[in-house]
C-alpha cells in the first residue's frame, strides 16, 4: 500500500499512471513509487441476490420444526443471510424437507 505524504491516507491507482490520495487528492506518478509498496484495490459489487441452494441439502443444513406454507409439512432446513446493512437483522431462510419450497422469515 502507498500512503499520502501529506495526510497519510491510502493512495489509490488512478488514470494516466497516477496514484491519488482518497482523502486530500494529492497525486503522484505511479512509476515514482516503490512497486513493492503498492497493491491493486478492486471494488466489490454489492450482492443483493437471494441465496438459492441448488445442490442436495440433506445432512448439511440444520433442521427445525416449522410449518411449510405449500404442503403443510412440519420440518424444514434453515440458514441465515445478511441481506441489508450490518445494523439490521439477518433474514432466516427455510426449505421444506418434503416438497423443497423455499421461503424466508424476517426478524
Amino acid at each position: 500500500m502507498k500512503f499520502c505524504p501529506k495526510c497519510k491516507s491510502i493512495m489509490l491507482p488512478a488514470k494516466n499512471n497516477k496514484m491519488v490520495c482518497r482523502n486530500c487528492g494529492y497525486e503522484i506518478d505511479s512509476d515514482k513509487t516503490d512497486n513493492t509498496d503498492n497493491i491493486i484495490i478492486k471494488e466489490k459489487k454489492r450482492d443483493d441476490n437471494i441465496t438459492i441452494l441448488e445442490e442436495q441439502t440433506e445432512g448439511v443444513l440444520p433442521v427445525t420444526e416449522v410449518k411449510c406454507p405449500e404442503c403443510g409439512n412440519n420440518e424444514a432446513y434453515w440458514w441465515l443471510r445478511q441481506l441489508r446493512s450490518a445494523d439490521e437483522s439477518e433474514v432466516r431462510f427455510f426449505r421444506c424437507t418434503k416438497c423443497g419450497k423455499t421461503w424466508r422469515e424476517y426478524n
